[in-house]
């Protein structure tokens, strides 16, 4: 269940020194074809690493043949010599697998402004290059973590015999646009660069743009889709984007439960919105409540913070016909007590509250997570 998953990919996961700890920090994917159909999204942030820079022009054609990702330093705000490492490491990719520069996508990890030293970085892609693998996924999910405690994975094989895998790494600044993450996705389907970028724009519209962990939106977001067509079936565009889907549900749930410092996992529904952007807001919202994230960190149901956020937003409710729950507890109906909230236990990890804000038909769930001291002192801490 890995990247490697769906036929006609090889990858691997190697260390070439870009962490002091000595850990995998260079993993390559390549694309055996016959097909090489590609798309990508990146983060919406204006202040843009050097590997989404060049990505950006690397994707424009929808083909792709490898991406090349790193750990250990996120190659941004580094001046021309860090694009010139990014250009350099597409270059060392394309040389030696017979390809493009502009075949070759790059994503980086890690520290900001921190020049990423070129020799260890080229050695990695030389080394990787060597030891890529059929059966390789692992590795390459391992060597682009950075905070991660687990490496991402998932994999969806349909009855028709076509399969689509991934892997992501991230572990905080888990915010829109995607949430800060690389992921890499892969299908040995037949499908038109066109037909992946729909499927993969769907898809991270209800996956990774709605997990919130901390509201920090990262400069290095990246998600790339490639297809292989190895299997030789040209799937239903609805049953392959159900299938991308699931597995960035999967990849977004895994970084969410791998949050940084995190004890509680929280799903924010709301019902009864106008439409689902105002839905998305309202969610927002609440999972950006760091009072209510703290609440939630002391296992106390103050269902007060979540109305407090609701009435920030711009959504269409009536503020005193509201309906919350805890845990399935209605401690709020009609914008007053309910349900007593003293029962509900929140020693578990899986956190649910439901929001009904009754003005319309469209729905839709934030993923986010409380704030802890554990979260507070790995960020204090991060670059020392």
């Amino acid at each position: 269940m890995s990247v490697t998953t769906a036929k006609g990919f090889r990858a691997a996961g190697v260390a070439a020194g870009l962490k002091s700890t000595g850990a995998p920090d260079v993993a390559l994917v390549v694309n055996d074809g016959p097909n090489d159909a590609a798309a990508a999204v990146f983060t919406s942030n204006r202040c843009k690493a050097n590997p989404v820079l060049w990505s950006e022009r690397a994707i424009a054609d929808g083909r792709l043949r490898a991406v090349v990702l790193n750990s250990g330093g996120a190659n941004c705000y580094t001046g021309s010599e860090g694009f010139q490492v990014t250009h350099a490491t597409a270059e060392e990719v394309a040389r030696l697998s017979s390809l493009s520069p502009f075949d070759v996508l790059v994503c980086s990890t890690g520290l900001i402004g921190l020049n990423l030293p070129k020799d260890r970085m080229l050695k990695g892609v030389a080394d990787a290059t060597a030891q890529l693998r059929a059966d390789g996924g692992t590795e390459a999910a391992t060597a682009i973590m950075t905070t991660d405690t687990v490496s991402k994975e998932a994999a969806v094989t349909s009855p028709a015999g076509w399969t689509v895998g991934g892997m992501a790494k991230g572990a905080g600044m888990l915010a829109p646009a995607l949430a800060t993450m690389l992921v890499v996705v892969t299908t040995d389907a037949e499908v038109s660069p066109e037909g992946l970028d729909r499927a993969l724009r769907k898809a991270t519209r209800v996956t990774f743009d709605r997990l919130d962990s901390d509201g920090c939106q990262s400069t290095n977001d990246t998600v790339v889709l490639m297809s292989s067509g190895a299997c030789g079936v040209e799937p239903d565009e609805a049953e392959f984007t159900a299938a991308v889907t699931e597995v960035c549900k999967s990849l977004a749930l895994q970084l969410l439960g791998d949050a940084e410092g995190a004890d509680h996992d929280i799903a924010i529904e709301v019902l009864g919105a106008v439409s689902e952007e105002e839905a998305v807001e309202v969610g927002r919202s609440v999972a950006r409540s760091n009072l209510f994230k703290a609440a939630i960190f002391g296992k106390d149901p103050n269902w007060g913070r979540i109305l407090a956020s609701v009435g920030t937003t711009r959504a269409q409710f009536d503020p005193a016909d509201l309906d919350v729950a805890l845990n399935g507890t209605w401690v709020c109906r009609k914008s007053t007590p309910a349900e007593s909230a003293e029962g509900i236990d929140l020693t578990d990890r899986q956190v649910s509250v439901t929001i009904d804000l009754k003005s319309g038909p469209a729905t839709a769930t934030v993923w986010t997570n409380d704030l802890t001291h554990a979260y507070v002192h790995e960020n204090s801490a991060y670059s020392s």
